[in-house]
């Protein structure tokens, strides 16, 4: 099959972290992501929980040494000139399955890259027969454009991803409970009173500050004032409920810095009969409600777990699982969104 001409380029991309429903951990990830003719090459290779070998969190050296096999530049880590597209989110290993491509330069002489053969490989060699993802690629990328935006990775200064959320709040059980659970799937998280007196350089670091519901809008304005004075573009929660979980999922949202056209989940809503969700590719969808009740205890209902194809979608929520203050929480592999189960308006 011959390559035909597609546009390479790159952007920010999240493997979302969180506590899910059962009480397991997802470890949280940035990365870059490949942009094939507009979309992310991820969104291509159905429901795969995955991140690509440009990671953020990885050693400076490692990174280099990924871009430098991506332009060529070094030896293929595989066998038959192979190379790792997306890997493991948890562990990066090839036994937990990975996917790869042949990446060459174009045999007819021009300064074209192609990508071609791709495979889920678990072990050396890769069966193309058995595992191969025949309905993509081959692509053909200008040598320039590739070049380009690889080149722009090594060039950046910094590859500050800002993974770091301040908490300001009054009940401090639950932002030591909500420390403990960012920092656990790969979050770094401080609790403060204010932001008063943090040198700017600190306030560079964070991503995110989140309110708890109790704190004057004089001490929010000061902090925003704070984060403004340093030049820093940092995203604001205010917290919806005392639920680790919920409260983890809203920040998850704040740090996602990936285009929003270029995610899978766009849109979330609900009323206590249903959900609303808009899909840009196929994936795997999990609804979960949070809700507290009279007596402060948490209630945790799992009400959706389907792959859905792209298109909006209303899905059926049970009356017990909105009873109330209720919040849904609609998370895919690479996304997260927030939403209170707001009655509908009468009328």
């Amino acid at each position: 099959m011959s390559a035909e001409y597609a546009t390479f380029g790159l952007a920010p991309a999240m493997r979302a972290g969180g506590v899910l429903a059962n009480g397991d951990y997802q470890v949280h990830r940035d990365f870059v992501d490949f942009i094939v003719n507009g979309r992310p090459l991820l969104f291509q290779l159905s429901d795969l929980d995955a991140v690509s070998p440009l990671a953020a969190d990885i050693p400076p050296a490692i990174f280099t040494a990924h871009v430098r096999r991506l332009l060529l530049e070094a030896e293929a880590p595989l066998g038959d000139g192979r190379y790792v597209i997306y890997g493991c989110p948890e562990c990066e290993g090839l036994e937990c399955g990975a996917v790869t491509a042949v990446i060459e330069r174009s045999g007819d002489g021009s300064d074209d890259f192609v990508w071609r053969d791709f495979a889920w490989q678990t072990a050396e060699p890769a069966d193309l027969e058995l595992n191969g993802y025949h309905g993509i690629g081959p692509f053909r990328f200008r040598g320039a454009e590739y070049r380009a935006a690889l080149h722009q990775l090594l060039s950046e200064s910094e590859r500050q991803t800002r993974r770091r959320v301040l908490l300001i709040g009054a009940r401090v059980a639950v932002l030591a409970k909500l420390a403990a659970a960012l920092r656990t799937i790969g979050i770094g998280a401080e609790i403060a009173a204010d932001a008063e007196g943090v040198p700017e350089d600190e306030l560079r670091t964070y991503g995110a500050v989140a309110f708890g519901p109790t704190i004057p809008d004089a001490t929010r304005r000061a902090v925003r004032s704070a984060f403004d004075a340093a030049g820093v573009d940092v995203a604001y929660v205010d917290g919806l409920a005392p639920i680790i979980p919920l409260l983890v999922a809203q920040i998850e949202y704040a740090l996602d810095r990936s285009p929003r056209e270029q995610r899978r989940l766009t849109r979330l809503a609900a009323d206590p009969a249903s959900a609303q969700l808009d899909v840009t590719s196929t994936c795997r969808v999990r609804l979960t409600t949070y809700r507290v009740d009279r007596l402060s205890r948490t209630h945790v209902h799992e009400v959706f777990d389907e792959v859905l194809e792209p298109g909006h979608h209303e899905v059926p929520l049970a009356p017990k699982s909105t009873k109330g203050n209720a919040y849904v929480v609609a998370r895919t592999s690479t996304s997260v969104l927030v939403t209170p189960a707001c009655p509908a308006p009468l009328g």
